[in-house]
């Protein structure tokens, strides 16, 4: 990571983004114990807004990766410099969702992140949740844990659907709480399980902390597929 980088990742966490933030959602956080110092890290979390990608950093305390479209590295004029400078100081990792190849390739992307020993956030569930509940999980947070080795951290976040609605811009004085969970054993998991059915229980044990963390009703269907029904596209990791 150059400098300059360094810079902006702290002028952002610690000034432009993070207090006024904290200040708005009231930010709590629980169980950073769980949270590894260093070292490859995938932390797993359901997902109500936008707001979430920003919210889990400042909670953990470490930098981590997203993915997101690469529209945002290119807008034009002063909003799109700005934007620019958000998106790379946050460590957005660029995916162009109009390749139909990009949602594989978001995979090594993630892995490549996460065998420097950083961290990578991700959302089992795919998309963000249309309805509130918690659904099924796909198995790319699994795939990820068992390429690389990474520590697979549970996390939940709680009010940021009310701080930041779907659909809006802005973001309105809430109470927002982020919880972590002890770590998936995977190690176990591979004892038990192979291939498919070992990726399904992976990802399965992470969506039940998830689940416990939250406090969210649970859905046997995907995301995208409820999403479907209300007449809107979503998906972001294959299955």
């Amino acid at each position: 990571m150059s400098v300059q980088d360094t810079v902006s990742r702290a002028v952002m966490r610690h000034v432009v983004i993070g207090p006024p933030l904290r200040l708005v959602t009231r930010l709590s956080v629980e169980g950073r114990h769980h949270v590894p110092r260093d070292g490859a890290l995938i932390v797993a979390s359901n997902h109500l807004s936008f707001i979430d990608s920003i919210v889990i950093p400042l909670a953990s305390g470490r930098q981590v990766h997203f993915l997101g479209k690469s529209e945002y590295f290119h807008g034009t004029g002063p909003k799109g410099a700005a934007v620019r400078w958000f998106h790379k100081a946050a460590g957005t990792i660029p995916v162009d969702r109009s390749d139909p190849r990009a949602a594989a390739a978001s995979l090594e992307l993630a892995e490549q992140v996460l065998l420097r020993g950083e961290a990578f956030g991700v959302y089992p569930e795919g998309t963000r949740s249309p309805d509130g509940r918690l659904h099924r999980g796909r198995t790319g947070v699994a795939r990820m844990a068992l390429a690389t080795g990474a520590t697979l951290l549970p996390c939940a976040v709680i009010g940021t659907d009310k701080v930041q609605p779907p659909g809006s811009n802005g973001v309105r004085p809430g109470k927002v709480k982020v919880r972590f969970g002890p770590p998936v054993d995977v190690a176990a998991l591979q004892q038990r399980y192979q291939k498919a059915a070992l990726l399904r229980a992976v990802t399965d044990a992470v969506m039940d902390a998830i689940a416990e963390l939250s406090g969210q009703e649970r859905s046997g269907q995907y995301a995208s597929d409820v999403r479907a029904a209300f007449g809107t596209a979503a998906g972001e990791l294959p299955e």
